[in-house]
């Protein structure tokens, strides 16, 4: 086995992985570095490997270590791989290094938690006065219970539906008309009507 063997192996981890991450092929005979694909912790070729590290790791399967941490020097956090590639006669030849830049995923992995945080409560100073939230969250309680869209419901679901609204003040604000005759999908005049039977009827549920 041969450093050129392994270069296009390198190669292609370091492109994958690019910019994220370094590949790094050490000479275990030697301790040294033979090569470096985007050298994220500035070392260069010849430079000592310091592979006695593995020592201290348990293998994750034949010949393989990691993901294992590490830091550079600008206290940047890796997570690193190594595999020990052996000669035909099953001597250790060479270890190759990945070595992962945690930076950007936990960046991004901070960024999505803030997302997915707990939103606060509307604040009622501005919310207070918004009927059409209060009118679509109705609705979409009530179609839930029924297990139906709006457009199926029976006439008197949507005399119980406006009972609903009414009762939570949204038939009272100006202009909440056409806005209810919109979100039950019925016209105006028939809005009209429904709101007459929801008026005089005594409050019944809908079979």
């Amino acid at each position: 086995m041969t450093p050129e063997q392994v270069a296009p192996v390198g190669e292609v981890l370091a492109r994958l992985l690019s910019p994220h991450a370094e590949v790094v092929l050490h000479d275990s005979a030697t301790d040294r570095i033979v090569a470096i694909w985007n050298p994220l912790s500035g070392r260069v070729p010849g430079d000592a490997s310091l592979l006695g590290e593995l020592d201290e790791l348990s293998e994750t399967a034949r010949d393989a270590y990691g993901p294992y941490p590490k830091v550079l020097p600008d206290g940047r956090r890796l997570s690193s791989v190594s595999a020990v590639l052996r000669d035909e006669d099953g001597t250790a030849a060479y270890v190759l290094c990945v070595n992962v830049d945690r930076t950007a995923f936990e960046s991004a992995s901070r960024l999505l938690a803030a997302f997915a945080a707990p939103v606060s409560g509307q604040p009622r100073v501005f919310f207070e006065h918004d009927w059409t939230e209060t009118l679509n969250e109705l609705v979409a309680t009530y179609v839930q219970e029924r297990g139906v869209p709006v457009e199926r419901l029976g006439r008197a679901d949507r005399v119980e539906l406006l009972r609903r609204l009414e009762k939570a003040g949204v038939l009272s604000q100006r202009r909440s008309v056409p806005a209810v005759a919109r979100a039950l999908q019925v016209s105006r005049s028939a809005l009209y009507q429904l709101l007459a039977e929801a008026r005089k009827e005594p409050h019944a549920d809908p079979a």
